[in-house]
């Protein structure tokens, strides 16, 4: 709704939990590979690199079994955030293009956006394909050989464009440019959504393109997931500690998470190059649209809808959770090999809901067609005319009306109850004068009897 453009520039953060801390320094100088390296014969890991070592993830989620079948390769993910830095080796043949939405990036989306979050969209973007520095070394993300879209977005008061305008536009460049996943590691804290999104996100759907989204952090004041996260047919991603449970500060909960993954003691590329470890279910949505980009490498014929299906289905049941899906842990812990390789029954409609529905029974007043005009205009015929009103004349002489109404009427009356009234008096006399007349006779015959 257009209501919620206002309020949501007030509301947005980028799903991480503060506190990055700085990891030891790690050389930089040494070049990335030459080309993408075939995922049965990939450049073998250094034994002693700690940055290797320190990324779980890949054996814990079946990501390095997940490998040998596929790492990504013809693969795009856009990162809608606050752009990939330029500078990092991890990222070298990584970026293959990017623009700014928000107004004050560089034109190709690697330049950060933001005083305070600025390495946020480098860390999320290692997170997913980062490359390694070579000889097996350095931060690999979990689709090293999937390709990176950077689109730049200003957040807060980093922007003055509308940050639902930057995001609807984020969207439908992504598409255009051939996304094949699209992660958005962001909410607003509100569950509702601007109306503009409605026709992005569906650009996106009705053009194959898997979304992936951050469910947020309680750390970060988030305690419910919020747009884009509770939009119908986006892949909203909880976040669990290195034992598999649920976070605590670093994830959220709410009934449209459909999966779960690492979103603690992460490992990020800051755009200098230098690593830091961080938290948050920033981190945890790139593992999954990684994975994404395994599958859909791995089966190229295959749409958006059962890639999702896919993910889903072949998770690993939460040891934690109650139901499923569940509010905390979605259908579970995201599980690469499984999804990647697993036998998966294929649906015809997005598992995680129809957002083209839910603008059919939410947004029924503006997706009814508008009346359109007659063919030929309705003549309507003229009023009669008023007749004049007559003159107004003095209040103390008598009108027409109060004559015939009142003086003519009220006279007639007065006059008969005079007759009558003479009538009767008139015969009142009479009958006294008859009476007078014949009392004298009477007392005149009494005397003569007497006598």
């Amino acid at each position: 709704m257009k209501r919620v453009a206002a309020a949501v520039a007030s509301v947005i953060v980028m799903t991480l939990l503060s506190g990055a801390t700085a990891m030891p320094a790690m050389a930089t100088t040494v070049p990335a590979s030459a080309s993408p390296q075939a995922p049965t014969n990939p450049v073998p890991e250094d034994p002693t690199d700690s940055v290797r070592a320190g990324e779980y993830w890949i054996d814990q989620y079946g990501v390095r079994e997940a490998w040998k079948t596929t790492r990504g390769a013809g693969q795009k993910i856009a990162v809608i955030d606050t752009g990939i830095g330029r500078g990092p080796a991890e990222f070298n043949g990584a970026v293959v293009g990017g623009t700014d939405v928000s107004g004050v990036g560089a034109s190709d989306g690697r330049t950060p956006v933001g005083a305070v979050d600025a390495n946020h969209g480098s860390w999320v973007g290692s997170l997913a394909a980062a490359r390694g520095t070579g000889n097996g070394r350095g931060m690999i993300g979990v689709a090293p050989e999937a390709e990176l879209l950077s689109i730049s977005v200003g957040f807060g008061a980093s922007s003055a464009k509308p940050f639902t305008d930057q995001i609807a536009d984020a969207i439908r460049w992504a598409v255009d440019n051939g996304a094949t996943v699209i992660n958005m590691s962001l909410t607003t804290n509100t569950l509702d959504w601007d109306t503009s999104w409605d026709t992005a996100f569906e650009y996106a759907f009705d053009h194959d393109v898997v979304i992936v989204v951050a469910a947020g952090n309680r750390g970060s004041g988030t305690d419910r997931v919020g747009a884009p996260a509770t939009i119908p047919g986006v892949l909203a991603v909880g976040g669990v500690d290195p034992t598999g449970a649920a976070s605590n500060d670093a994830s959220t909960q709410g009934i449209t998470i459909g999966l779960s993954a690492p979103s603690e003691r992460l490992i990020g590329v800051s755009a200098d190059g230098s690593l830091v470890q961080w938290n948050g279910t920033s981190g945890a949505a790139p593992i999954v649209a990684g994975i994404a980009a395994l599958v859909r490498a791995a089966h190229p014929g295959m749409d958006a809808n059962n890639v999702l299906n896919r993910l889903i289905q072949t998770a690993k049941p939460a040891a934690g959770a109650s139901a499923r899906p569940d509010k905390l842990y979605g259908y579970g812990l995201v599980d690469a090999a499984a999804a990647v390789s697993a036998r998966v029954e294929t649906v015809s409609e997005n598992p995680l809901g129809s957002l083209k529905e839910w603008i059919r029974l939410y947004r029924r007043a503006d997706s009814q067609p508008s009346p359109e005009p007659t063919s030929t205009p309705v003549v309507i015929p003229p009023l009669p005319p008023v007749e004049a009103a007559p003159a107004a004349g003095s209040p103390l002489l008598p009108s027409r009306d109060s004559v015939l109404y009142g003086s003519l009427p009220l006279g007639a009356a007065t006059l008969a109850a005079i007759m009558i009234a003479l009538g009767v008096t008139a015969a009142a006399r009479r009958i006294r004068q008859a009476r007078a007349s014949r009392e004298p006779s009477r007392t005149t015959n009494e005397e003569s009897l007497t006598s």
